[in-house]
């Protein structure tokens, strides 16, 4: 069953966003008939079969930055969205998309560089012009020089016309998957994900267009030759791929950008050097520019970590300080924070529960909405109450495409100006082994009182000289750190080891 749509809030009040982003960005956009055609790259100037043109490039990135802007935020944070907006505007003077001999329809395109409310360490680009990096990701890096490199690389995916390109080796005829730009994993996993898309027969095909390892590689190669045009270090770049590769080493979250089909972290920090001397030799003018002060001067006060103003699992409660709200966690189930909902897996992933918005004024109209869908059986609908909430209970069952039965239990419930949506979905021969469990869950949604919850603040990131010579870890305060990080997360942050000595001039990324 297709998850309802992510509305925006009934008054002029901007809704709070529920959930942070997590590793997994997928944007479905329609298209029409998925033809190839054939057009100009801007970086070789030859002609090539693409999925798109480039003015299809550009709405179809267009659409996509609206509706990433409105279901995972942009970070509120207006120095720092200036900060890499002009080192963004440096970099891409000196790309492909700039230079005098490039046709005018790819000189005329402009470019939108935003900062995400993450804490996942991603960047990624949309065709026609969106370049996208996260909190988490910032936090990661060390200089201006850094970043220039990031920023270098993603704008040569859309130099390249990688997304395109991956678009014209694949035939669409229905639904497309910009996984080449936000390239991530099924929710879920398992049968649930595969139940979800098909109930009712309303599956969306999601079809990841991931880049291929050459385009990664091209596109490091663009990265630092842009970045030592705009005058930066380029083998700046190879600290961060280090930092990479030991959050993949520790196994820590998942980099959506440089997954699988990616070239080794590892690998690049040797190759970044070598493509930096390069193109070192063919600059009129040496490319030593660093900026570590800037840069940190830009990172002071981000949020690090989670931000449990966007909720927060604890002691087996769900807590949302900013909508006032909670509810109760089955044991043993696992909560996923996300972008449009907070999700609640079964440890075998036979059953789980979706927590979101409805977009229905009231729970009667979502109730009849809800029910009126075709391919769904409604097998029991009633007014209810939820802890002096208004509410509605419907139960209901549908089929997957491969025709196993499931059955849904679904409350929509009143709170504040918002109606929502509480769902738990399983196989039909196994919904009286987890009905406790949703019914559990969702008549527990209540008003969340407690003070201590309700001020609940993320941590945030100060920069402050060493002061003394010692080991990283003396610099650690372990209760200060945000509940998803280790000493060894703050240390890949300041891309430095726990032991390592540091002279009392480093300036140290630590949380306050």
């Amino acid at each position: 069953m297709k998850p309802p749509p992510f509305p925006a809030r009934r008054s002029s009040i901007r809704r709070p966003r529920l959930w942070a982003l997590v590793p997994v960005l997928l944007l479905l956009l329609t298209v029409g008939t998925g033809c190839v055609s054939t057009g100009t790259n801007p970086v070789s100037g030859n002609t090539r079969a693409y999925g798109y043109s480039w003015q299809e490039e550009v709405k179809l990135g267009t659409q996509a930055d609206e509706q990433i802007q409105s279901q995972y935020g942009v970070y509120d944070d207006e120095g720092l969205q200036q900060y890499v907006d002009e080192v963004a505007q440096e970099v891409l003077a000196e790309s492909h998309m700039r230079r005098p001999d490039t046709p005018e329809r790819f000189r005329n395109t402009e470019f939108e560089f935003r900062v995400l409310d993450s804490p996942v360490i991603n960047a990624f680009a949309l065709p026609g012009g969106y370049v996208y990096v996260t909190r988490g990701l910032m936090a990661h890096l060390n200089n201006e020089a850094q970043l220039a490199m990031v920023l270098g690389h993603e704008i040569g995916h859309v130099a390249a016309r990688h997304s395109s390109q991956q678009a014209a080796r694949q035939q669409f005829t229905q639904g497309l998957l910009l996984g080449g730009a936000v390239a991530g994993q099924a929710a879920f996993g398992g049968n649930v994900a595969e139940n979800v898309m098909g109930v009712g027969g309303q599956a969306a095909q999601l079809l990841s267009l991931s880049y291929s390892r050459d385009n990664e590689r091209e596109s490091d190669r663009l990265g630092v030759e842009y970045a030592i045009r705009a005058g930066y270090d380029g083998a700046e770049g190879a600290a961060f791929f280090e930092s990479l590769d030991r959050v993949r080493e520790q196994g820590g979250q998942s980099i959506p950008t440089w997954q699988s089909t990616h070239p080794d972290p590892g690998a690049r920090q040797q190759t970044i050097p070598e493509l930096a001397r390069t193109w070192q030799q063919k600059v009129d003018a040496p490319a030593t520019t660093i900026n570590q002060d800037p840069y940190y001067n830009s990172l002071e006060n981000v949020v690090l970590g989670k931000n449990p103003r966007q909720g927060f699992a604890e002691d087996g409660m769900f807590y949302h300080p900013e909508l006032e709200f909670r509810f109760s966690i089955p044991s043993r189930w696992t909560v996923q924070n996300q972008p449009q909902q907070v999700a609640l897996v079964e440890p075998d992933q036979s059953a789980y529960m979706i927590f979101t918005f409805s977009d229905a004024e009231t729970p009667d109209a979502a109730a009849r909405e809800f029910a009126g869908q075709e391919g769904l059986s409604v097998l029991d609908r009633q007014r209810t109450s939820v802890n002096g909430n208004d509410a509605r209970r419907v139960l209901a069952e549908g089929k997957t495409q491969q025709g196993q039965v499931v059955r849904l239990l679904t409350y929509f419930i009143a709170y504040g100006d918002n109606v929502y949506q509480f769902q738990g979905l399983t196989g039909g021969d196994q919904y009286s082994t987890y009905r406790p469990d949703f019914e559990q869950s969702m008549t527990s949604f209540t008003r969340l009182a407690d003070p201590e919850k309700l001020n609940r603040q993320p941590k945030r990131l100060t920069i402050r000289p060493a002061g003394r010579e010692a080991a990283f870890r003396s610099f650690v305060d372990a209760d200060a750190l945000p509940s998803d990080m280790t000493e060894g997360d703050l240390a890949i942050i300041n891309q430095l080891e726990l032991g390592q000595t540091v002279a009392p001039d480093r300036p140290l990324k630590l949380p306050n």
